[in-house]
């Protein structure tokens, strides 16, 4: 018997129902695998909200980490007992669910199942978009948005490990030692510092080359202001609403930039690229040079509770489920 979240309908986080199932033994291709801790991330929300639609009724959550209990027909690269993390497909909020065997990535030893539901989606997300999608170079100064957040702090961390300069925006000062600990190198008050014309000051009036803004529609306008001629804006986040109404000319206006609203399960796609965008992140968390912060972790059926906290602006670093 499992137990799982399940949504009949969009909504606040009161959506959030529970159901017990029996599972199955694993069909061809699949894995049983038991749940030890599930990573909360924001998409997550996206999906509850229907901001991201959904088959209803659905599940929620996309990564965790656990053991496998039973494996499937023509299943070989895994073996009952392995400690296993994938993210995606969407069901992650359960005590144990049958999936694909082609989703799972094996933990190395050095790697805690806590760190991997931690750090897996949020690694391979600073992965794929600092050295795929920006490729952004040694000795550049990169502007960072939420760098207190789970996926911010990784970032700065990726960064600062291949040698760049980082400015970093939060939304409240108790948050401003959370990014200092990441490495930040000048840390901005959204609220409070004109963002643009900190980063013009910072960087002698050339603005930054890339911008990573997971925020969203309130950090939109700075972040165009904020970017060097020609420079690109990686907008992957919604925290405060989604981007709307852009014309093109404003790109234009702001220098010829550019602007790319990537997802990982776009650079995620053969095995080839997610052995070699998987390996790369457990390698910096072996090096140390990755220090996941777990800011905060409720049992798996306080879900509701815990999308509040992470709407409202009230974590930081990574937020586990705990079945």
């Amino acid at each position: 018997m499992a137990r799982m979240a399940r949504i009949e309908r969009t909504g606040g986080p009161e959506v959030i129902g529970w159901a017990d199932v029996d599972l199955p033994d694993p069909g061809p291709g699949e894995v049983r695998m038991r749940n030890t801790a599930i990573g909360l991330n924001f998409i997550d929300t996206y999906h509850r909200s229907g901001l991201y639609k959904v088959a209803l009724p659905s599940g929620l959550g996309v990564e965790a980490a656990g053991v496998v209990e039973a494996v499937g027909e023509g299943v070989d690269r895994f073996a009952a007992g392995d400690r296993v993390a994938l993210f995606g497909p969407i069901g992650a909020y359960a005590t144990a669910r049958n999936v694909p065997a082609a989703s799972l990535f094996k933990l190395p030893d050095g790697v805690e199942e806590s760190t991997a539901a931690a750090t897996l989606l949020k690694g391979c997300t600073a992965e794929f978009m600092v050295e795929r999608v920006a490729r952004v170079q040694p000795g550049a100064t990169v502007l960072v948005h939420a760098a207190a957040g789970g996926v911010g702090q990784l970032l700065i961390q990726w960064l600062k490990a291949i040698g760049v300069t980082v400015i970093g925006t939060v939304g409240r000062a108790e948050k401003v030692a959370v990014a200092q600990a990441a490495g930040a190198d000048h840390i901005l008050l959204s609220g409070e510092d004109d963002i643009a014309a900190r980063v013009r000051e910072i960087t002698g009036g050339e603005g930054v080359p890339v911008v990573f803004d997971g925020v969203g529609a309130a950090t939109w306008e700075a972040s165009l202001k904020s970017c060097a001629r020609r420079g690109l804006v990686v907008s992957y986040g919604n925290a405060s609403g989604p981007v709307e109404g852009v014309k093109l000319a404003t790109l234009n206006d702001h220098g010829s930039l550019f602007v790319t609203r990537p997802k990982l399960f776009d650079y995620y796609v053969t095995p080839q690229e997610r052995a070699a965008g998987a390996a790369r992140l457990f390698d910096l968390l072996a090096s140390g040079k990755l220090r996941p912060e777990i800011g905060r972790r409720f049992a798996l059926e306080d879900a509701a509770q815990a999308h509040r906290a992470l709407e409202a602006g009230d974590t930081t670093g990574s937020t586990l489920l705990i079945p």
